[in-house]
């Protein structure tokens, strides 16, 4: 069953197309991040579900419903934003409960759900703060809780962990993740963060220009770009690209004047093609300091220690290579080296259209 479903929506604002002729079917009870850079139209489609704009043309349905034209009140959903938005004069317990006493909620009611939602995101001794007596981290549950309180189906997140440092970030994505697997709501969550979305999703849609470039579970997405966009976006740090040509029937990659032999290709037969990216990860790359007749020459560059592992930059025809190496393991600027990588692993992209081989 879809829990929302969005059908050839289009947004514009005079001649600028900001979302063009976009469809998606979000799951019932899935967990959907909208993954993109700056300006791809993913808080724009957020706001276009919760009835914060207005589309241009198309439809969208909310448990069946058609809500296009509906007030946000009115569609089910609970929404968090990127910043806290909580009223200062108020407690926590004021905050969680001023809409249900908008909404002249019983008393009772109101207090059962208060309690429930300051049970599940562990704020109960904080309930008769206030939110300058809050940090970042504490302040961003309460606003979780205030639309966990509205108890709907449907929760939008936009960018709700974006002001707090790197720790609470880390710490809040796993509470996020453990409170989707205890509600089992249906959960869209926007976000420019690589790291949030792979960790948090049941499926990514990443996004360029207002148009879903792929959309798949994690790991597929991440070994599987669909094309060089969305392979150059996510990963850190990034995938590797060499620019060559595939050939030898589909075989071999030629790059500069080193062949790199294509056999078990993950992405079934390739045919030659004269204008060629070969895409690699840094992880799916193994250095050998003796030659290996069918490794890619190389010349290390730098050797950049990074606690649990090592990255080496190195250069090989002109092109820049990482590749992440076990911590222990040290590689000396200008050491001649072959790289050997798992072509089980790799992608092959078509430079002019850009898409997967």
């Amino acid at each position: 069953m879809q829990s929302i479903s969005i059908r050839d929506l289009k947004l514009s604002f005079g001649a600028l197309t900001v979302l063009d002729t976009l469809n998606l079917d979000i799951r019932d009870g899935e967990f959907l991040v909208l993954l993109g850079p700056s300006g791809c139209g993913k808080s724009t489609l957020l706001n276009c579900i919760a009835g914060l704009l207005d589309i241009t043309e198309g439809q969208i349905f909310i448990k069946n419903r058609n809500v296009t034209w509906d007030e946000p009140s009115r569609r089910g959903i609970g929404m968090v934003f990127q910043s806290y938005a909580l009223y200062p004069q108020m407690t926590v317990r004021g905050n969680l409960s001023f809409g249900l006493k908008n909404q002249r909620m019983p008393r009772a009611e109101i207090d059962a759900r208060v309690a429930r939602a300051a049970e599940i995101l562990q704020i109960e001794a904080l309930l008769d703060r206030k939110p300058g007596a809050l940090s970042g981290g504490q302040r961003q549950r309460v606003a979780i809780g205030r639309a966990l309180v509205r108890d709907v189906d449907v929760f939008l997140f936009d960018e709700p962990l974006s002001n707090l440092d790197a720790k609470l970030r880390s710490e809040l994505r796993v509470e996020l993740k453990r409170l989707h697997n205890r509600l089992g709501n249906t959960m869209v969550y926007v976000t420019h963060d690589q790291i949030e979305a792979l960790t948090l999703a049941d499926r990514i849609a990443v996004m360029r220009g207002g148009v879903i470039q792929q959309l798949d579970a994690p790991q597929v997405i991440y070994n599987k770009p669909a094309n060089l966009f969305v392979a150059g976006f996510i990963g850190s740090p990034a995938m590797n690209f060499l620019n060559g040509a595939v050939v030898q029937g589909g075989r071999g990659f030629r790059f500069g004047d080193q062949l790199v032999p294509l056999a078990g290709y993950d992405g079934g037969r390739l045919l030659d093609c004269a204008d060629a990216v070969l895409g690699l990860r840094p992880e799916h790359l193994r250095i050998s300091t003796t030659p290996v007749a069918e490794g890619i020459n190389a010349i290390v560059d730098l050797d950049e220690p990074m606690g649990a592992d090592s990255l080496v930059w190195l250069r090989s025809a002109g092109a820049q290579i990482s590749v992440r190496v076990p911590a222990e393991t040290r590689h000396a600027p200008g050491d001649e080296v072959w790289l050997v990588p798992d072509i089980t692993k790799a992608s092959v992209f078509d430079a002019r259209s850009g898409q997967r081989m």
